[in-house]
């Protein structure tokens, strides 16, 4: 059972203790800073911040610094931004806790963002970014984004287009940390052996790097749902296809977000599931297919995914869609809602067995939905979702979708 510890630090910062058996920790700091939570003409700049940050802080002042520290001890050392959040972490021994907590709160918590590696980070962005667009699937996934919400920051790359990378400066990427990276919009994650933090005193001077910032930032909520079908037009012999739905949830109902994972598990989470057992090994269709479920601060999706050769794209997709139908019809089964319930749990249970996904698990628990954190309780919430609750989401999947396609298709293949 894990043990759990929170408390809100002077510089407003909830600090959260999860307590594992194991020989390693993850340390973790998330803010609610994430993509949707930047401006038109900002899009890009959370990703890019987190870059920078990187570079160096006060103690270890470049990047050689940081890297090397981390490397010494034994530590893994990384970072991500999504739409939802941004989050900076380091998985390391136990015994070695004090030093990482010390190297992240330094780079994280007081960055330089110097204006020198301002130009070079620059650059490596951009061939980030060139990078992506030369990866067709990678291309399907921007593209479902936008045909799922449009304009609107969650149909936005978290990349950003390279004609915003070369226009941001560091006056406006200090404007954006100071406006989003505020305590009560964050949070820091102690997980694993706790057997070696530094006293009580010492850790809230670590953490209290982290200025104390009123929260002014905000986000735009989630549009309407108004499905729009996108093709990107490639010659080639391989498709990428993607299908957006809207569940029938709250967001913030952590019961219906728990029967949902258990849905799009028996939808297509597994090799039992009707998408793989259909697609592939009945017909042959795809090598790749799969549904997932995720649920932002205000509005849930489904999303299945596809990639096959080009000529039996459009087969594939309106079989995919026919099984989500006959779910919404018909409903599932008992045996495969238990087959899900079990394979979600167990999923999930072998993820924990990792400091670093409990970690994020609680950040996101927390930052995005300001709930639970509790990574015994995220078990328990899969193992006792009912049948009766997963044939409620299947009748609730949206009768409209979102479509997007790479490859060598018209709009009119998805009609």
């Amino acid at each position: 059972m894990a043990r759990i510890e929170s408390s809100s630090l002077p510089n407003g910062l909830p600090l959260h203790r999860v307590e594992l058996p194991t020989r390693s920790l993850t340390a973790l700091v998330a803010f609610d800073a994430g993509a949707r939570t930047e401006r038109p003409e900002e899009n890009g700049m959370a990703h890019f911040l987190e870059h920078l940050v990187f570079k160096g802080g006060v103690k270890y002042d470049d990047y050689r610094k940081v890297n090397q520290t981390a490397e010494t001890m034994g530590a893994v050392l990384n970072a991500y931004t999504s739409h939802d959040l941004v989050a900076f972490h380091i998985t390391c021994r136990a015994e070695v806790a004090a030093e990482a907590i010390d190297l992240l709160t330094d780079f994280v918590g007081r960055p330089k963002i110097d204006a020198s590696e301002l130009d070079r980070e620059r650059g490596v962005v951009i061939q980030e970014i060139a990078r992506a667009h030369d990866q067709p699937s990678v291309v399907a996934e921007h593209l479902i984004d936008r045909a799922a919400f449009g304009e609107h920051p969650l149909g936005r790359p978290v990349l950003g287009p390279e004609e915003h990378l070369r226009s941001f400066t560091r006056d406006a990427i200090v404007a954006f940390r100071t406006r989003q990276w505020s305590g009560s919009r964050g949070g820091a994650f102690l997980v694993g052996n706790l057997e070696h933090l530094p006293e009580d005193r010492e850790l809230a001077e670590l953490f209290g790097r982290f200025p104390s910032i009123s929260s002014n930032g905000s986000f735009e909520p989630a549009p309407a749902f108004d499905p729009t079908t996108l093709v990107e037009r490639r010659d080639s012999n391989q498709s990428h296809l993607r299908m957006s739905y809207r569940p029938g949830i709250t967001a913030r109902d952590a019961r219906a977000r728990a029967a949902l994972n258990v849905y799009s598990t028996l939808l297509g989470g597994s090799m039992g599931s009707r998408l793989f057992d259909e697609i592939r090994e009945q017909r042959g269709l795809a090598y790749s297919v799969y549904a997932l479920d995720h649920t932002f601060a205000d509005v849930p999706i489904l999303q299945l995914s596809a990639g096959l050769e080009s000529g039996k794209c459009v087969e594939a997709y309106t079989r995919m869609r026919e099984i989500v139908d006959d779910l919404r019809t018909n409903g599932p089964d008992a045996g495969e809602v238990e087959r899900a319930r079990a394979y979600a749990a167990g999923r999930r249970v072998l993820a924990f067995e990792n400091t670093n996904a409990v970690a994020r698990h609680a950040a996101n628990q927390t930052v995005v939905f300001g709930q639970d954190i509790d990574p015994d309780k995220a078990i328990s919430a899969l193992d006792e979702v009912t049948f009766e609750e997963v044939d409620a989401i299947a009748r609730g999947i949206s009768e409209d979708l979102s479509v997007a396609c790479v490859g060598p298709h018209d709009l009119a293949d998805f009609n």
